[in-house]
């Protein structure tokens, strides 16, 4: 069976790529591990005029290849008011490779996602469709208006997973829209990474934030919060990793605060390189209260055993239930500073939280990961890949 997948990842060419091509984040290393599914795999993708080397991921898979689409130019409504002509410039290409698919999947929500979503039903495709937004809370009208398609053709030939998790299925109006877990994480680098920390460094613990650096994150009142502990952990600093239109604001806010020197920004790092940091860390600050899927970098912190403090926002609330981290029902600065302070002051708490973050995040590896998605697909599509492939 050949996929098609159509994303609105932004991808750009890497000449020591095995298919040409590379991108950032945990979008490459997924799209590999579900090429292991099929026959063949193509990713129709828009590809940057102007590569992006920083935290670069290569994308590689099973018999995949990837499909060129232009990049739409622009964010929010100005990207939105070039999109009738990007759509006219591109729309071939996208219809030609969901014509030829055996399914498609397509990541969503997204406007290249959606676009490709809707000619594969127009061309009546095997189509799997995964939501990877916060599901429960939908702001915009793209997100109503998701909501209220998927629930309406999930189901025979039409496949729908929604990012998340919980005691209570997604939709009570349809059964056959399905929680599905996010992870970048194989067996093997949980095995690696797993450790349980015996305890924080005394006087010079380490806090880390990996993620989209956005106001709503909460990496400014992790600098706050600064501030606040300096007195009494005179070496404690924070790590900012990820980039993002917030950063200026946070590097400001660091000098104005005079906690510039504890704070070091590292913009986009690639995946094994945030391990490496996660790793030399001591708690993984997350007070987010942006709408949130399932945040993968949570998940890579407790794979290193780093107690997590965050917020009960989409599925942390669950993923933090069986004690990896302190939950937090007010972001202020006092209230992050003294969550964290829980953590460092007792020794025997943090090693109990540290030994909870390991066992979470082992039931989360990228192999169950793809073997959740490829039972239920044969469930609904029948056998994958063929008998001599």
């Amino acid at each position: 069976m050949k996929l098609v997948v159509v994303s609105y990842k932004v991808c750009w060419e890497s000449p020591d790529s095995a298919s040409g091509y590379a991108t950032n984040g945990g979008f490459a290393l997924q799209i590999r591990a579900l090429s292991e599914l099929f026959d063949e795999t193509r990713l129709v993708v828009p590809i940057a005029r102007v590569p992006r080397p920083a935290g670069e991921v290569k994308i590689s898979g099973r018999k995949l290849s990837v499909v060129p689409i232009e990049e739409p130019v622009g964010e929010d409504l100005p990207r939105k008011l070039r999109l009738p002509g990007w759509f006219l410039r591109n729309i071939t290409t996208v219809a030609r490779e969901v014509r030829n698919a055996d399914a498609v999947h397509t990541p969503v929500p997204g406007d290249i996602g959606t676009i490709g979503m809707l000619v594969a039903m127009a061309l009546r495709k095997r189509l799997f469709i995964r939501y990877c937004g916060n599901w429960l809370v939908r702001r915009t009208m793209t997100d109503r208006f998701l909501g209220w398609l998927l629930q309406r053709v999930a189901g025979s030939r039409t496949v729908v997973l929604t990012t998340g998790g919980g005691g209570n299925p997604p939709s009570l109006r349809n059964s056959s829209v399905r929680w599905i877990f996010a992870t970048s994480l194989t067996e093997s680098e949980l095995e690696k990474y797993a450790t349980v920390r015996a305890d924080p460094a005394p006087n010079g613990p380490k806090l880390i934030i990996a993620c989209r650096q956005e106001t709503k994150k909460g990496t400014g009142r992790v600098i706050e919060s600064l501030r606040l502990l300096e007195g009494d952990y005179p070496g404690i600093t924070f790590d900012v990793v990820g980039d993002g239109s917030a950063l200026p604001e946070f590097r400001e806010m660091a000098k104005r605060l005079k906690v510039a020197d504890r704070v070091r920004f590292f913009g986009n790092v690639d995946h094994t390189g945030v391990m490496g940091l996660l790793t030399a860390a001591d708690i993984f600050c997350f007070p987010t209260t942006a709408s949130e899927g399932f945040p993968k970098a949570v998940l890579e912190a407790l794979a290193c055993g780093l107690p997590v403090v965050s917020t009960r926002v989409s599925i942390l609330g669950e993923l933090l239930s069986d004690g990896g981290g302190v939950l937090l029902d007010d972001t202020s600065p006092s209230a992050i500073a003294l969550a964290i302070r829980s953590c460092l002051d007792d020794r025997e708490r943090y090693r109990a939280l540290s030994s909870a973050a390991v066992r979470t995040a082992s039931r989360y590896s990228l192999e169950r990961w793809r073997d959740t998605i490829g039972s239920l697909l044969v469930i609904y599509w029948g056998p994958l890949r063929s008998l001599h492939a």
